[in-house]
């Protein structure tokens, strides 16, 4: 799996990630609407996290609609159905780069362009919450600092 930081072919990204979620639709029963689809192609047409009012003003100019639950929705539909995911520190989304794989994802987030590379780890805390008898639902692990463009000034 490429970084985000890293030079790829981001063609690719987008075609697997929107057949991730045809595929995933269909098994659940759910529906990739018009609406939901557009939104996750705007978060996949970078690496970068997006606030809603973002993806919002881009739905909006493309007749999607103009009122804020627009793009919450399907934000929301987004990230419950793992397509997506919410950068907390950011108050913003990015699209999940491993689309219908189970995973606890962490964020490396560049404070300068935004651009968001995901990573698998195992769940951090997991053998001490386990030792509490804790039982850990949801993990968000977040690091911010400069990508390797805007650290050398490239971005």
């Amino acid at each position: 799996m490429p970084h985000a930081f890293d030079r790829h072919d981001h063609g690719t990204c987008v075609v697997q990630a929107i057949a991730a979620a045809e595929v995933a639709c269909a098994e659940r029963g759910e529906r990739l609407t018009p609406l939901r689809r557009r939104t996750l192609e705007i978060l996949l047409e970078s690496h970068a996290a997006l606030g809603a009012y973002d993806v919002l003003a881009r739905l909006e100019a493309e007749g999607f609609g103009s009122k804020p639950p627009v793009a919450y929705r399907a934000l929301s539909f987004l990230v419950e159905n793992g397509f997506a995911h919410r950068i907390e520190g950011l108050s913003a989304y990015v699209a999940c780069a491993r689309p219908g794989a189970v995973h606890d994802p962490s964020f490396l987030v560049c404070r300068s362009c935004r651009r968001v590379a995901e990573e698998a780890i195992d769940a951090p805390l997991a053998p001490e919450a386990a030792a509490e008898g804790f039982v850990v639902e949801r993990t968000v692990v977040e690091a911010q600092g400069l990508c390797p463009a805007c650290r050398e000034g490239r971005a």
